[in-house]
């Protein structure tokens, strides 16, 4: 049998009002763009990182959020940018975890838990 490579991932993120999601993203360094169709569908970009944002009616951010760990070079200068951005929501700071990454977290009004950590050295 032949190998596959899984080449990427994108997560689906549920946000309850689209527009705002696309505008956060941005403000945290996200390229983003809005679905050219009839569906309230979104995407943020930044280097290799990919989420896909839908519009949910149902959704809510206390029984229906969603977890993303992003992986990047330096997670405190992400942490520094990001809190920068003033944006609601709550954060905690970058430490220094037992399982070798430099973390920290970002809860989005949407209840979207963004991890954000780099390998130790």
């Amino acid at each position: 049998m032949e190998h596959v490579t899984f080449e990427e991932v994108a997560p689906v993120v549920p946000v309850r009002d689209l527009d705002a999601a696309l505008d956060r993203y941005r403000r945290l360094g996200f390229a983003v763009r809005a679905y050219q169709g009839p569906a309230r569908y979104g995407y943020a970009d930044r280097d290799q990182v990919s989420l896909h944002l839908s519009e949910w009616d149902e959704h809510d951010p206390a029984r229906t959020g969603a977890v993303v760990y992003l992986y990047v070079s330096d997670a405190d200068a992400v942490h520094a940018e990001w809190t920068a951005a003033g944006l609601p929501g709550r954060f905690h700071p970058p430490g220094d975890t037992p399982w070798g990454m430099r973390e920290f977290s970002y809860v989005d009004p949407d209840g979207t838990l963004h991890r954000v950590g780099h390998h130790l050295r």
